[in-house]
Formats: structure tokens, C-alpha cells, sequence
């Protein structure tokens, strides 16, 4: 079984974010998160994706977990902050990238 490195970059920011800034990068190592590696951590946002993060180090296909459209190495998701009106913060939209990291 394949284990892959997960690059979690934040694409899109829709009202205000008091952690991340576009581009911020959570690099993830299954089952640890790589702090040197990595900008910036939200337990809102990491809440919203944690469930999906062991199944796509493992190989897990994106478009099966309704993360994509098509079948490649990369898919989305979004923080759970809705913002305004609703809330004073905002809405990260991430993109999940798959990189090959280790072979078992």
C-alpha cells in the first residue's frame, strides 16, 4: 500500500480569516501534521477535513469522497466558518494535494 504526503494550500478566502493568508500551506505526513513545514493550523478548519485526511494519505480516490470531479491527485474542501453576515470571519476554501511519500 501506497502512503502519500498531503499538501493542504489555502486557494480562496471569502470574508476575513484570522489565521490563514492565501497561499498558507498545512503539510500533513499521516498521522502527523509537519509544523516546520507548515504556515499556519485552525481547529475550525482542520475539524472540517479531519475525518478526510487519513483515507487520502492511504490512497483513497478525491472524486469517492466527493472532494472532486474527476479522478486525480487533488481535490477541495472548506473551512466551516460560513461568515458574514452569520459570523465576523470567513470562509477558506483548500485545496488537498497528493504526493507519493512512502511505499509499504
Amino acid at each position: 500500500m501506497n502512503v502519500y504526503r498531503l499538501v493542504i494550500t489555502v486557494k480562496e478566502i471569502n470574508g476575513k480569516c484570522p489565521v490563514f493568508k492565501v497561499g498558507d500551506k498545512i503539510i500533513v505526513e499521516s498521522p502527523k501534521i509537519v509544523v516546520k513545514e507548515t504556515d499556519a493550523i485552525c481547529i475550525h478548519a482542520l475539524a472540517s477535513m479531519m475525518t478526510m485526511l487519513v483515507p487520502l494519505a492511504r490512497g483513497v480516490s478525491f472524486k469517492k469522497l466527493g472532494l472532486a470531479k474527476e479522478e486525480k491527485e487533488v481535490g477541495y474542501v472548506q473551512c466551516l466558518d460560513p461568515g458574514p453576515p452569520y459570523t465576523n470571519g470567513g470562509t477558506v476554501l483548500f485545496e488537498i494535494r497528493r504526493e507519493k511519500f512512502l511505499e509499504t
